[in-house]
């Protein structure tokens, strides 16, 4: 996995880092403005030419002093450069004073303020050096005029700043929660954003993206002393870390925690050696996992059909999709590789789970939110309490969920929530209401501090949807599985595309991975066959995409 650290995080690595002797805070602050000078020339190679401008926005901290080694470095480049700083030197701290006194030797420093800001004309490049990591509530009424103005419109021409670069993250944005702690309209929109050593959560969550840009990760050196921080619990999804594990779908393999995530070569090694070789032979459908998915009556069946169908192409042995008798014609039309059971009522359901072949079940799409349908789900959950068989809750059954409390009870550890904010609101109302209220301080609550809080209050994996899915474990295990970037795949956002991703979580839950892992590889799957259909997507596009997508990890 990637990880993704907090702004508290960041600071005790780097504190790390100067502790051992090895580097000190000036050559620490030098790497971070050099790996900012060097992003900019990178993303515009025609900024080499020596004819350019640039205004570099100072604040008052050490975000500051990255900014005056990145005008140094601009104006030793031949560059014309304005520093407009928010404090005197004497007022910074002391790595930042010492750059800020470097600078003078080479040009002016003026006031940080909105009219100095407006004067002087337009600019080629704009850097914004104000606030990074540790803003921690709102500013000045002075610096927020400048933020604003800095974020504003360009004139009559319809686009912000055409070359806004920010260093750590744009000012005003919480690199914990992704949430503006400044109000919108205050913080500036970069169309580059350059972090030092590691991704922050609120890069990639809530409004990180969009407010970010472009992100690059430069590396400053500190990489040895992130073991020195406590254990974090919040990973990206990102292909590389996944790989691997996916590999394991040659033969299932039990995956608990990050630290099983091998190499890929090693372990595509031992999964085509001749043990898992020999396993695979021997392999019949019912060892690869019997899924089970409750369908609604006759006019309700599309959204368990296409969960069914997800959970097929990622690899469960057998799908079979269980609904009221009165719809099994109607499925049966529809359905070939799927099999199909009638399943009248609650008793019904409770006799079919006595098969201990079935090993996963997926609840909620098209089920219906009557009385008769919450039995089932009861039914559903008391079949497990010995022995809990992995469950996916999705839709309709979360409904039935936020409405009743002792049907909320019965969940168990081998359960899977998958709600969007709607329904998380429903089923977490005071939750919800903390992660909506304005964040005026930071850190912000954040909408992992949400899902977190949810997945305890559940008892069971929570994965929180969205462009920026969030997925936790009740002890506070925690991963971003963000469509941002160049990973954005909007054409998600289309009529049962989450009854798909259901689907595919119940696939590999009947695979035998355990719920947080099923979760955290559904997640990424499902924006991988987006990216990988492209514009145009439905949702039965999505199952029939996973083929390509396997092809192309070499599966």
């Amino acid at each position: 996995m990637t990880e993704l650290l907090t702004a508290a995080q960041m600071r005790a690595i780097e504190q790390a880092a100067i502790a051992s002797g090895s580097v000190t805070g000036l050559e620490l602050m030098e790497r971070a403005g050099r790996g900012v000078f060097e992003a900019i020339f990178a993303e515009w190679p025609a900024l080499r030419a020596t004819s350019h401008r640039a205004v570099v926005l100072c604040g008052p901290g050490n975000n500051g002093g990255d900014g005056f080694v990145v005008a140094r470095l601009l104006k030793e480049w031949g560059w014309e450069v304005r520093v407009l700083a928010a404090a005197v030197p004497d007022a910074m701290p002391a790595d930042a004073a010492t750059n800020a006194k470097a600078w003078a030797d080479l040009g002016p420093t003026e006031a940080l303020t909105e009219q100095n800001l407006r004067s002087g004309g337009e600019s080629d490049l704009y850097i914004d050096a104000v606030f990074g990591t540790g803003l921690s509530r709102p500013p000045a009424d002075e610096l927020r005029n400048v933020l604003t103005h800095l974020g504003g419109r360009n004139g009559d021409k319809g686009y912000y700043q055409p070359r806004l670069v920010a260093v750590d993250a744009p000012s005003g944005l919480c690199l914990n929660s992704g949430r503006m702690l400044i109000g919108g309209s205050s913080v500036p929109t970069a169309r580059l954003t350059v972090a030092f050593d590691s991704l922050k959560a609120g890069h990639v969550l809530a409004a990180g993206p969009e407010l970010c840009g472009k992100v690059v990760v430069q590396d400053i050196g500190i990489a040895p002393w992130r073991q020195h921080v406590a254990p974090r619990q919040v990973s990206g999804v990102w292909r590389g870390a996944l790989r691997p594990v996916l590999l394991g779908l040659v033969e299932p393999v039990s995956r608990t925690s990050d630290a099983d995530i091998r190499h890929p070569g090693s372990f595509r090694a031992e999964m085509l050696g001749k043990q898992g070789w020999d396993a695979a032979h021997a392999a019949h459908k019912f060892t690869h996992g019997h899924a089970l998915v409750l369908s609604g009556g006759m006019t309700r069946g599309g959204a368990a059909r296409l969960a069914a169908r997800g959970a097929l192409r990622v690899g469960a042995g057998l799908v079979t999709l269980g609904c009221p008798p009165s719809a099994v014609m109607v499925n049966a039309a529809q359905l070939n590789a799927v099999m199909l059971k009638p399943i009248a009522d609650s008793a019904a359901l409770a006799d079919v789970l006595q098969d201990g072949r079935i090993k996963a079940l997926c609840l909620g799409p098209g089920l219906g939110t009557t009385a008769k349908q919450a039995e089932l789900i009861a039914a559903a959950l008391d079949a497990g309490r010995d022995k809990p068989r992995p469950t996916v809750l999705d839709a309709d059954a979360l409904t039935l969920l936020a409405g009743d409390s002792a049907l909320f009870g019965k969940l168990h550890d081998a359960c899977v929530l998958t709600p969007h904010a709607g329904e998380f609101a429903r089923l977490f109302p005071d939750i919800a209401a903390k992660l909506n209220e304005p964040a005026t301080k930071g850190p912000a609550y954040s909408k992992v501090d949400a899902t977190r809080e949810a997945a305890r209050r559940a008892g069971c994996v929570v994965l929180f949807k969205g462009p920026d899915t969030v997925i936790a474990t009740p002890n506070g295990r925690c991963a971003i599985n963000a469509a941002a970037y160049g990973r954005a795949a909007p054409w998600l956002a289309t009529a049962g595309s989450g009854d798909v991703l259901a689907g595919f979580i119940t696939g590999l839950l009947a695979r035998g991975f355990a719920p947080m892992q099923a979760a955290e590889i559904g997640a990424w799957l499902h924006v991988e066959c987006a990216r990988s259909f492209g514009p145009g997507l439905i949702a039965e596009d999505l199952p029939e995409e996973v083929p390509k997508v396997f092809r192309g990890l070499g599966l």
